[in-house]
């Protein structure tokens, strides 16, 4: 199996942490019960009234995480700096709470500055969207879904972050839903109106979900976001840390309409190409909710990444729909930097698209989408 930097970091905390990775991935970890909990009937579905929003439905604010030097050890500094890069832009357009070790506080509330909120949380590492909840609307107002993030199939200590969700819903006074499965938010995206699109090979794999089929998984999808209709694409086993979430390869920027990354013209053949390819194949012959076929908009990944690492993440795909923003990575191939930016600002109109490189986190094999999840408003 192929390994990126950051795992290869993080063998040796693995190693160390050994049999206590068990007890960290339980749904309680030892804190008490929540305030209040939302059962999830087996064939709920849409018609319980709750639903996944678009990322483009107004947000109460945004959730972060300050990376520790225990996950990134000498990286950790770049990784920082990358971080309170994109809290201080996506601040300029809707509240961001960072959540960081107490006796890390300090330091994230210096780098970020005033306009980021800091607040102190147990966490390990900085990939919010897959160890926090994910929130869906509904009759009652707002809940917020527990994965049961698992540190990606027990590649990473995740002592800390497997309660992440919960402090965020206690914190937030939501109610929490418990899935019946174990997912990360990255590997879910929905077009707000009854469509989700996800890989299989980060949810119909035993590292997650022993024993359950892909037809399992799909009911569990649909009850807990409010979906009628599932588009499955195969993704990629065993070659990244997450096995190849749907949020680094295609988003719906709209109902009807998905935006694909897509290999630069003349770009070597991997798994990942292959991946794309059949990825295409699906969403071109795809409906969604609505009985409608999809309009596929390409986004082209750089050509020139300069001397980068070989797991590095150059996809334009994984970024961030902010309140009056989308916040974009940028990676020094001018004609890719700038061709995706307009991209985005014609799916996006009247959108302010801000450009951050952010390399150190591509180095670590995630993005901007990957350090982010937001609270969506309850209307």
């Amino acid at each position: 199996m192929d390994i990126s930097r950051r795992q290869t970091l993080q063998a040796a905390v693995v190693a160390a942490v050994g049999g206590a990775l068990g007890a960290c991935g339980t749904q309680d970890g030892g804190r008490p019960a929540p305030r209040g909990e939302r059962a999830v009937p087996t064939g709920a579905g849409p018609a319980g009234g709750w639903r996944l929003p678009d990322e483009a439905h107004p947000h109460e604010s945004t959730y972060m995480a300050w990376p520790t030097r225990t996950i990134w050890g000498p990286d950790v500094s770049g990784v920082r700096d990358d971080i309170a890069r994109i809290a201080q832009a996506v601040a300029e357009f809707e509240p961001v709470r960072l959540l960081a070790n107490e006796r890390e506080a300090p330091a994230a509330r210096r780098a970020c500055g005033s306009g980021v909120e800091v607040v102190p949380v147990p966490v390990d590492d900085l990939w919010m969207r897959d160890s926090g909840p994910v929130f869906v609307l509904g009759p009652d107002g707002i809940a917020g879904v527990d994965l049961h993030f698992n540190g990606w199939g027990g590649k990473q200590a995740h002592g800390r972050d497997s309660r992440v969700a919960r402090a965020v819903l206690d914190d937030e006074r939501i109610t929490r839903t418990a899935a019946p499965i174990t997912a990360e938010g990255g590997a879910v995206e929905g077009d707000g109106h009854g469509t989700l699109m996800v890989a299989e090979s980060s949810l119909v794999n035993d590292n997650r979900n022993p024993g359950k089929s892909r037809d399992d998984i799909e009911r569990a999808l649909k009850d807990l976001f409010g979906a009628t209709t599932v588009i499955w694409v195969e993704g990629v086993k065993g070659k990244d840390i997450t096995d190849y979430h749907i949020d680094a390869l295609a988003r719906f920027s709209e109902p009807g309409v998905v935006v694909l990354s897509t290999p630069a013209p003349h770009a070597p053949r991997n798994d990942f190409t292959g991946a794309y390819e059949q990825a295409r194949t699906v969403l071109e012959h795809a409906v969604d909710a609505r009985g409608k076929r999809l309009d596929v908009v390409e986004l082209f990944e750089p050509a020139d990444i300069g001397r980068r690492g070989k797991d590095f993440l150059a996809c334009y795909a994984n970024y961030y729909v902010a309140n009056g923003a989308v916040v974009m990575p940028r990676f020094g191939d001018r004609k890719a930097d700038g061709d995706a930016a307009a991209t985005l600002r014609d799916l996006y109109p009247g959108r302010t698209v801000v450009s951050l490189p952010v390399d150190h986190l591509g180095e670590g094999g995630g993005g901007i989408h990957c350090s982010t999840q937001q609270l969506p408003k309850a209307r």
